[in-house]
């Protein structure tokens, strides 16, 4: 792990669930407090410098007799690390933006990330672990962001941790890969795959395609409904008005053959909603 406040200030970590993102920023923050008091640490050779705080926002909780949420507490670590830490500090960041929705999380760990990169007050070496594979942009648009990944191999659609960590980005998170290992039914984890390729692909969401599917049956029984309304076994309606002379008819005439022919066809709609119940 090579971090300065000049050229690589900041470590964007991805890489799939279970591959060991958070153990190794852990990892880090605990060799450098070990340094700090003078400890002997887990390592052949290492330069760490003086550091003042070390700030972590890790894990998930909540505060329930504050009525504090857990992306409230969330925010609130976050806030006291963007607040004092300075550029002497080491900030650790585990998937900071989960406990909301994908895209406002996804827009507060940038700004975070920018917010770091450019205030001059702070400028602190972070450490990002996240699954938010958007963040890997910012490596192309800030010179002190750098990409890493831990690696993994796929294989017979399972995942092999291989337990390094080199430059670059994941392109996957393998969450349906690592809910297989961990025992969901199988029907689960195939349909969530379903789902993966019609989001990746940009099609319809699961709740667009059971709409379209509602949307297309609901016309379909419309128009059967329109159809036979008019399929009489003699089709007397039609016959009906084929009849009737319409140039001989005085207005009184037409208005209450109008009204004969609106009661039949009340009658065979109400047989259609008396056939539809049983």
């Amino acid at each position: 792990c090579v971090l300065n406040n000049e050229t690589e200030q900041i470590m964007v970590l991805t890489g799939p669930n279970m591959a060991g993102k958070s153990v190794y920023i852990r990892q880090v923050g605990l060799i450098v407090l070990m340094a700090q008091i003078g400890s002997y640490i887990p390592a052949k050779s290492a330069k760490i410098g003086i550091v003042d705080r070390i700030f972590t926002r890790v894990g998930a909780s909540d505060n329930i007799t504050s009525g504090e949420s857990t992306f409230l507490v969330e925010m609130q670590e976050a806030a006291n690390i963007l607040n004092n830490a300075s550029a002497n500090s080491l900030i650790l960041l585990d998937e900071i933006g989960r406990g909301t929705s994908t895209f406002d999380g996804i827009s507060i760990a940038w700004a975070i990330t920018e917010y770091l990169h450019d205030n001059k007050n702070v400028s602190a070496k972070t450490l990002f672990a996240t699954h938010y594979h958007e963040l890997n942009e910012m490596s192309d648009l800030f010179p002190k962001i750098k990409n890493f990944k831990v690696e993994v191999r796929e294989y017979d659609d399972k995942v092999i941790f291989l337990h390094r960590v080199n430059p670059g980005r994941a392109d996957h998170s393998y969450g349906i890969q690592v809910a297989q290992m961990a025992g969901l039914p199988q029907y689960v984890t195939n349909r969530a795959k379903e789902i993966l390729t019609n989001l990746e692909s940009k099609e319809l969401t699961p709740y667009e395609i059971k709409k379209e599917k509602l949307k297309k049956l609901s016309s379909a029984t419309e128009l059967e409904n329109q159809i036979s309304l008019f399929e009489f076994k003699d089709d007397e309606i039609r016959g009906e008005i084929n009849k009737i002379e319409i140039e001989k008819l005085t207005p009184l005439d037409a208005l209450n053959k109008l009204s004969d022919l609106k009661k039949k066809v009340k009658k065979k709609e109400d047989k259609i909603d008396k056939n539809k119940k049983k």
